[in-house]
């Protein structure tokens, strides 16, 4: 909870899916003010103050969140621009490639407000408020200093945008791999009649939680998932890694990708 001497943010969140949707409604728990705008029909959590633009969203914020989609980030910026007050954070938490934080960045400066490339490190819907956070950015260290006594951890890794998307990204790799890998082999031990067997194994290794978010996330979030994985790929070949294991894990989550009409939830994870 913020302290008597620091008055909570008024907030902002695009994007009222699973992961804005979670967090808003964390914040209007704690007392916070917040606005949101979706242009699709999903639920408006109760206590938000919903509009019908995203310019109108936020206009009276000093933190704006934008949980959107990588493919509709930078035009989700660009809508809220002419309503940013200066000096208020723009925080994407989308999980998008570093040059286009950076771009996001660029447009945000010239409002006169503040960049905050945020890179959420867990499942919101299950979290929320608690999800553990890296940011970077010239409104980095703002973002932290009010969401901190919110209840998210949040670690300051860089002044420049892009740092924490590219942290998000790398750890992407062994994440998305891992489950790339336990969606291979429970599929053979299916066909092979030893499924229940394996899955228990796996669970031994990596608990069953994390299981069950590797097998239902992996087919809920496909595509969104092999959309991260494109942008960890670009970053591998810019450091000059070969993508052999994100090449492979994303071919295992377009096969689940391919016969789902893409939902494009707003989750990170």
């Amino acid at each position: 909870m913020p302290s008597l001497m620091e008055p909570a943010p008024a907030v902002a969140v695009l994007g009222l899916g699973e992961a804005g949707g979670r967090l808003a409604a964390d914040l209007v728990r704690l007392g916070v003010d917040v606005s949101g705008y979706d242009p699709s029909s999903v639920p408006t959590p109760a206590g938000v103050a919903r509009t019908d633009d995203a310019e109108s969203a936020v206009s009276g914020a000093t933190i704006v969140l934008a949980l959107t989609t990588p493919e509709t980030a930078l035009a989700a910026a660009e809508s809220a621009r002419a309503g940013l007050r200066a000096e208020a954070i723009y925080a994407d938490l989308n999980t998008a490639s570093p040059a286009l934080k950076g771009e996001i960045a660029s447009l945000v400066a010239t409002a006169g407000a503040r960049f905050a490339d945020v890179a959420l490190l867990g499942p919101v819907p299950a979290r929320g408020l608690a999800t553990p956070a890296l940011a970077a950015g010239s409104g980095a260290r703002g973002f932290a200093d009010a969401f901190g006594p919110l209840g998210m951890p949040v670690e300051v890794v860089s002044d420049d945008p892009g740092a924490a998307a590219t942290l998000k990204l790398l750890r992407s790799v062994f994440t998305k791999g891992l489950a790339a890998a336990a969606l291979e082999s429970l599929r053979a031990a299916e066909v092979a009649g030893h499924r229940d067997w394996l899955e228990g194994e796996i669970a031994e290794v990596i608990g069953e939680p994390l299981l069950e978010r590797v097998v239902e996330g992996s087919r809920r979030h496909a595509v969104r998932r092999v959309d991260e994985l494109r942008a960890a790929r670009e970053v591998l070949l810019e450091l000059g890694v070969e993508p052999r294991v994100v090449d492979a894990s994303t071919a295992v989550l377009e096969e689940l990708a391919a016969p789902v009409v893409p939902d494009r939830d707003r989750t990170a994870s």
